[in-house]
């Protein structure tokens, strides 16, 4: 028997056990198991639309936590390094800038904006030097529209995660959304990235904590589709023509009142499309019962803003926050280890758990 075990067939099928959310050694099992083998999300192009922009961040802080820089090099190409000096391992870039070259502040050594080396001082008497391994890594990057994604190691392709995506709202102006920070907020949960995944899975939930929410969506017509292997898609029906969107008739949906299309990636991306543009929100793991929550809004439609299922998302995160709290409190219960699914409802969180036991399982 498999260490974790999910029933295919959903109408027979247990949850994951409780152990995934309250045990501290599987939290740090998921770290290279789950996280460094899937693709996360680094922001949009605008962090470095000039040739020369350097722009360093920490993928997944304090979980990953590792140092990496996107640096726009002299041909416009972006690329994904490594910010970590080959000679001593400080970091090579400390902000944002815009240069033609990178140098380390500690010993002087530089290289070019696509990591290669290019020079050092007090050092033409070692041997062997410089080889590869005196480049910056460069890491894999996939770029849809303006949104670029990497992966500290590379096992799948980007194609088996986003192309369901891609291809569903490839009608949609998406170089016309433009970043609003004003609108791109940080959130910290207390409780585990998995449980506010599933939370996001399911639209069960609505009508029983999302009261406003379910005034503009059609509970009856909510829908799931399942994308194999690592991606989902949740509809939101309006109840209303009233800001919906105006869909092409290459659309599947072409006809009916879409107010919203929320798609979720493995493990911890969810991009959230309104008729005003799109809310990605990132679900980052700070400790076995914490996680940090990144909206980043892109508007596509200003005047589509606080309206229909797009409007009032900071209150449906508050509503969803308390209750992924009270679960976290809940499962470590002595009394609870795992629960069912609803067949109706809950096929994202089946999804999501079976993925889950297939990582952990490896």
């Amino acid at each position: 028997m498999p260490r974790y075990f999910v029933d295919p067939d959903i109408s027979k099928a247990q949850t994951i056990t409780t152990d995934f959310y309250t045990s501290s050694a599987v939290f740090e099992e998921c770290k290279e198991k789950i996280f460094a083998n899937t693709w996360q999300f680094i922001g949009s192009e605008e962090l470095v639309e000039e040739s020369g922009s350097v722009y360093p961040f920490i993928l997944l802080e304090n979980y990953l936590d590792e140092p990496l820089l996107l640096a726009n090099d002299k041909d416009n190409r972006l690329n994904v390094l490594s910010n970590v000096c080959t000679h001593r391992g400080n970091l090579v870039a400390d902000r944002a800038c815009t240069a033609n070259k990178l140098k380390c502040r500690y010993h002087g050594r530089v290289f070019g904006l696509d990591g290669q080396f290019i020079s050092m001082p007090e050092f033409k008497e070692v041997k062997d030097f410089p080889t590869e391994r005196d480049n910056l890594t460069q890491l894999s990057l996939f770029k849809w529209s303006k949104w670029l994604f990497t992966t500290v190691n590379p096992q799948y392709s980007s194609e088996v995660f986003f192309k369901d995506m891609m291809e569903r709202v490839s009608w949609m102006p998406l170089d016309k959304f433009r970043f609003d920070p004003s609108l791109s907020k940080v959130f910290n949960v207390k409780t585990n990235w998995a449980l506010y995944c599933e939370n996001y899975l399911e639209g069960f939930h609505i009508p029983f904590v999302h009261a406003e929410l379910n005034t503009v969506i059609d509970f009856g017509e909510y829908t799931t589709e399942l994308f194999f292997p690592y991606s989902s898609l949740q509809i939101g029906m309006a109840k209303t023509s009233d800001d919906c969107f105006d869909l092409p008739a290459t659309s599947p949906e072409y006809g009916k009142n879409i107010g919203a299309y929320y798609f979720w990636v493995f493990p911890n991306m969810m991009f959230n499309f309104y008729p005003w543009g799109l809310s990605v929100n990132v679900v980052e793991p700070t400790a076995v019962d914490a996680c940090r929550v990144s909206f980043y809004s892109y508007v596509w439609d200003e005047l589509k803003l606080n309206r229909g299922a797009g409007a009032g998302l900071d209150k449906v995160e508050m509503e969803d926050e308390e209750i992924v709290e009270n679960v976290q409190r809940g499962i470590r219960s002595r009394f609870y280890n795992y629960g069912r699914y609803s067949v109706t409802r809950e096929q994202g969180t089946h999804h999501f758990h079976r993925i889950l036991a297939q990582f952990m399982n490896k």
